[in-house]
């Protein structure tokens, strides 16, 4: 995984509520098992009409938003667990999912796959929309060493919480194995250690 350390970018903004794992994601793409091609596919029935033609007004097909930010409105990735939903966001190319409430495992998902789910409140979250409204170009400024997030059309900001572990595999590139082999050295000398104990 990219390391991940402080990110400015501008937004795509997504004000839906209650967006599901199937609307993220929809279940006739989980048959493959590799993440090639995901994000292709994210907000597919929000995002192409049934002749496979972009439907204009949804905000991925809308020229005016790009960015590597994704900013939704609040309860993001409910419903099934599924680890594809997260492939389809990081697939696209989101770094960061900015939402005032995410459901657990689509948090830890998007986490294993590198991509930094930011809480904020539902005030600072609706100054997001705010700003983007009245110039697209707005951007966010996320800085994952401070944890906080800073709007920067008006200089607001808020700090967020993520788990220590996950914090620092972001930082440094890590996914699990990763991790795990950093310490390989401390794993070998604890184990030297309490052969010799024994």
């Amino acid at each position: 995984m990219e390391k991940f350390t402080t990110l400015t970018s501008s937004i795509v903004p997504l004000p839906i509520e209650n967006v599901d794992t199937d609307q993220i994601i929809p279940a006739r793409f989980l048959k493959a098992t590799s993440k090639d091609g995901f994000g292709d596919n994210l907000f597919r029935d929000w995002r192409y009409d049934s002749n496979n033609q972009p439907i204009k007004d949804f905000v991925l097909n809308n020229p005016t938003y790009s960015g590597s930010i994704l900013v939704a409105g609040k309860n993001f990735g409910s419903g099934s667990s599924r680890e594809h939903a997260a492939w389809a966001v990081a697939g696209y190319g989101f770094k960061v999912v900015v939402s005032s409430f995410f459901a657990d495992i689509f948090k830890n998902n998007s986490l294993n796959n590198g991509v930094l789910p930011v809480v904020v409140s539902e005030d600072f979250l609706a100054g997001i929309f705010a700003s983007v409204k009245i110039n697209p170009l707005t951007t966010l400024t996320v800085n994952l060493e401070e944890q906080s997030i800073t709007n920067d059309a008006n200089g607001t900001f808020e700090n967020f919480q993520i788990n220590t572990y996950k914090r620092n595999c972001l930082l440094n590139g890590y996914d699990d194995i990763d991790f795990l082999l950093s310490n390989k050295d401390k794993i070998e000398n604890w184990e030297k250690s309490s052969s010799v104990a024994e």
